[in-house]
């Protein structure tokens, strides 16, 4: 069987196979390859391997030798041509106002060609930044329009997880996303959480998708009713990695059970769980909190002033809140505000005991002077009548 060896290229999706030709390679090695573009310099990820002639890639080329110290000097001399190319780039982009972004600058190998990768969301004119770029560094250049993932993957970058973005560490095709696998996974449907650098929806989401729907398909429905030897329960969670489910007792308490423990004979009856294979995952129950919930269930609680409270509210004496609230105000503030009464009378002075004390003579006199003011206030304020006229 032939041997081939995997290459991985700068801005190549996947790694590429070549033959060895005789070459003794490991990985890390740098090499210089021919490829369709022309000769690229790459970088051995795999080890030479023997592959069968039906998985064979067509056509397969040979590497062209292993990377001397003279290529390590082209390529880092190229790679300072390409940051002067990326920022003449940009200020030609902005020089034309076109509708693009500037993502990289890639030389050939042989120096005979650059590549200028962007990013637009509609199709844009560059004929003449390309007549521009052409006199400015006499060679042939070659326009890329790339996806927001493809910007991602070539700028590199850390994801939500702390980790390397996915695109970058695994090589490959982009798979289709949909928001459907972010459901799937119980996961929050904020668009903060579940996109990536690139405003997509995250690579990571389609990788654990079939696992999670495998799982939910053999495991009873979040809320369903289940039989268990403790009592009747209710399915509350699911725990996709470890494969159990969560279970809340009627009597109190919850206990995560395996899913190869329970059985759902369908038919409209409810699941049971097996008394000997719960026993025989007894490691995965939450046995301490089964105890301390049932128990807590059980014990009384100590009665507080708070509780007595609402344990005399609750039973009621016919009365609403409002009257309840006003009773309470009286018993506890009504002796003390005719307390405050008595002080403040006996504070007062001898003339007004004495006008308070008074009969209801003197006591009428103002009410009639303040009477007859509103009277007179309301005589000059009425428009004069005809036979006032004729008096005045």
């Amino acid at each position: 069987m032939p041997t081939l060896v995997g290459v991985k290229l700068r801005f190549a999706p996947k790694v590429l196979y070549f033959d060895p030709a005789g070459t003794d390679l490991a990985p890390g090695d740098a090499v210089v390859v021919e490829t369709e573009r022309g000769i690229e310099l790459g970088q051995v990820v795999d080890l030479p391997c023997e592959v069968a002639e039906s998985e064979m890639p067509d056509p397969v080329k040979s590497i062209a030798r292993v990377a001397t110290e003279t290529d390590i000097a082209v390529s880092t001399e190229l790679q300072e041509r390409e940051r002067e190319g990326m920022r003449v780039f940009r200020e030609l982009i902005e020089k034309h106002g076109l509708e693009m972004k500037a993502v990289d600058v890639e030389y050939l190998f042989g120096g005979d060609k650059a590549i200028f990768y962007f990013v637009s969301e509609e199709r844009v004119d560059f004929r003449e930044l390309v007549r521009e770029l052409a006199s400015r560094f006499h060679t042939r250049i070659d326009m890329r329009q790339v996806g927001v993932r493809d910007e991602a993957r070539m700028v590199g970058g850390l994801g939500h997880c702390g980790q390397q973005l996915c695109c970058v560490r695994f090589t490959g095709d982009f798979q289709p996303v949909s928001i459907r696998m972010a459901k799937e996974q119980d996961l929050p449907l904020n668009p903060l959480k579940i996109s990536g650098l690139c405003g997509r929806l995250m690579c990571c989401l389609r990788y654990e998708y079939e696992a999670y729907k495998d799982f939910k398909s053999r495991a009873p429905k979040r809320g369903a009713k289940i039989e268990t030897p403790l009592g009747e329960g209710k399915i509350t969670g699911f725990n996709t990695p470890r494969e159990t489910v969560g279970i809340r007792l009627a009597e109190g308490g919850s206990i995560n059970i395996a899913l190869d423990a329970v059985e759902c004979p369908g038919g409209g009856r409810p699941c049971k769980v097996r008394a000997e294979a719960m026993e025989a995952s007894a490691s995965l129950l939450d046995g301490a909190a089964l105890v301390a919930s049932t128990t807590e269930s059980k014990e009384p609680k100590p009665d507080t002033g708070r509780d007595k409270g609402q344990q005399d509210k609750a039973s009621g004496d016919g009365k609403s809140s409002r009257a309840r609230r006003k009773s309470r105000r009286q018993q506890s503030g009504g002796g003390e505000a005719k307390q405050r009464r008595q002080k403040k009378a006996a504070e007062s002075p001898p003339e007004a005991k004495a006008a308070a004390g008074t009969g209801s003579s003197e006591g009428q006199k103002p009410k009639e002077g303040r009477s007859t003011g509103r009277r007179r206030r309301r005589r000059r304020s009425s428009p004069p009548r005809d036979g006032d006229k004729a008096k005045g």
